[in-house]
């Protein structure tokens, strides 16, 4: 009975370990399957990661080499991928009254509106170092091209311009048009150039603490702009000028702002009208002439200009003044002189609401929006200015009876930024001169009385 027991007991043993074995080796196999699956879907994920990070660097490549578009205050910007290619489309639009009190009946019909600025701005960059820009004005009476340039930028200390541009001599004349604290410029413009074609080497050294500028152009009497977009004299004119900062990197917050500067040229003319003043005369903040030379007056020999300048900025406080000598040698006939005229400014500014004031104009810091309660900022402007004609002028070269000796004016605004592109102005601007007015040649009505005139302007800029 125990044998058959300890028979059973080794079959039953037997027959486990073979069921044993038979399950072992059929775990075996699943096992190895389930890692053969294993491996499989992890090339699989490993395939799926290495197209995912295959088709980010593709997306990132093609982002990187995609055009960039963006539109903002600063105006439309196409920018290529690599930065070295760009297109900026901007404006300028101005639109202004101008209303005169107590005119002397010859001179009415001045009162009005007129657009005195609409200006599309194109400029951009081609090939990283190549900038260029382009203006037209569609103000005024006819079109014509204020602006063409292109400017090589090897370093900011070396830069090389060509074309027609702002001639580096007057610094209120260097302003920008949208950024002036008045409608018009002071009588100190009356003795400067203002666009001129030519070549300039200039830059800005040790990140604007020196800047300088020489260039050689045509050569245009003062106040006048090359409208011709042409020579009219085989000589040339040298203009040059030095502007510092010289606290600019320096701890004092106070002194940061201030800027200290001297400007000139020389050239000739060979008896031609073109080289003197803009409609042959001096005009006044209200844009009639004051001072005109004789008919039969040439400018006729050297010319040299002068203009020592600085400016002061300091939280909502500006302060501008400049000083500007034009010497002309002129002729009539036989007759012939070397006239010096002189002419100097200075202007103050406060922004009532604390923003900071800048030679660029005034930024904001609450757009306007009566809903979000912004308001803009506000900036009160206050300027005084003389221009003196050298006596020599008269009577051969000038009327004594008609034309003035001399102007003086003083003008007061408001200027009222709504944002940075929109602003309007505010200005009232009074006149006197010394001398004319007994002739009813012009310009014998303009200088017979004080010149007082209302301005306003709306303004778009971006």
């Amino acid at each position: 009975m125990r044998s058959k027991q300890k028979w059973i007991g080794l079959v039953i043993v037997v027959g486990l370990a073979f069921a044993l074995e038979v399950c072992a080796d059929d775990t075996a196999s699943e096992i190895k399957a389930l890692r053969e699956q294993i491996e499989a879907l992890d090339q699989k994920v490993r395939l799926l990661e290495r197209k995912k990070e295959l088709e980010t660097e593709e997306s990132v490549a093609r982002a990187k080499d995609a055009p960039q578009v963006s539109i903002g205050q600063n105006g439309f910007v196409l920018r290529s991928g690599d930065t070295n290619f760009v297109l900026k489309i901007k404006g300028v639009l101005q639109l202004d009254s101008r209303t005169f009190a107590h005119d002397n009946p010859s001179t009415l019909g001045n009162d009005g509106f007129l657009l005195r600025r609409a200006r599309p701005i194109i400029e951009g960059t081609v090939f990283r170092d190549f900038d260029f820009q382009l203006i037209p004005d569609f103000g005024g009476s006819s079109a014509q091209i204020f602006d063409a340039w292109l400017n090589y930028r090897y370093r900011p200390e070396l830069q090389l311009k060509a074309g027609k541009f702002k001639v580096p001599l007057g610094l209120e004349q260097l302003q920008a048009d949208a950024s002036l604290p008045f409608n018009e410029r002071s009588l100190v413009t009356d003795l400067v150039p203002n666009r001129d074609i030519g070549v300039q080497i200039w830059g800005d050294i040790a990140g604007g603490v020196a800047s300088y500028a020489v260039g050689v152009f045509n050569g245009i009497g003062d106040g006048r702009n090359n409208t011709s977009n042409a020579d009219f004299d085989d000589d040339k004119q040298v203009a040059a000028r030095l502007f510092f900062h010289p606290f600019k990197k320096t701890d004092l917050r106070a002194l940061q702002g201030l800027g200290l500067g001297v400007a000139g040229s020389y050239g000739g003319f060979v008896t031609n009208t073109a080289g003197l003043p803009n409609n042959n005369g001096f005009a006044t903040v209200g844009q009639q002439v004051f001072f005109a030379y004789t008919n039969g007056v040439a400018a006729n020999g050297d010319q040299w200009r002068l203009s020592p300048q600085a400016y002061y900025y300091y939280d909502p406080f500006n302060l501008l003044g400049e000083y500007a000598i034009s010497n002309q040698d002129v002729r009539r006939g036989a007759s012939a002189a070397k006239l010096q005229h002189t002419a100097w400014q200075i202007s103050v500014g406060w922004v009532l609401t604390g923003e900071d004031a800048s030679f660029n104009g005034v930024v904001p810091k609450h757009a306007f929006d009566p809903r979000a309660g912004g308001w803009g900022a506000w900036q009160l402007v206050a300027r005084y200015a003389e221009l003196d004609v050298d006596n020599a002028a008269f009577p051969l070269f000038a009327n004594p009876n008609a034309s003035a000796t001399s102007a003086a004016a003083w003008s007061v605004g408001l200027n009222w930024w709504l944002n940075r592109n929109v602003r309007v102005l505010t200005s009232f601007s009074q006149t006197k001169s010394d001398g004319g007015g007994k002739s009813v040649a012009a310009p014998g009505p303009v200088t017979k009385q004080d010149e007082n005139v209302l301005f306003t302007r709306v303004q778009l800029s971006f």
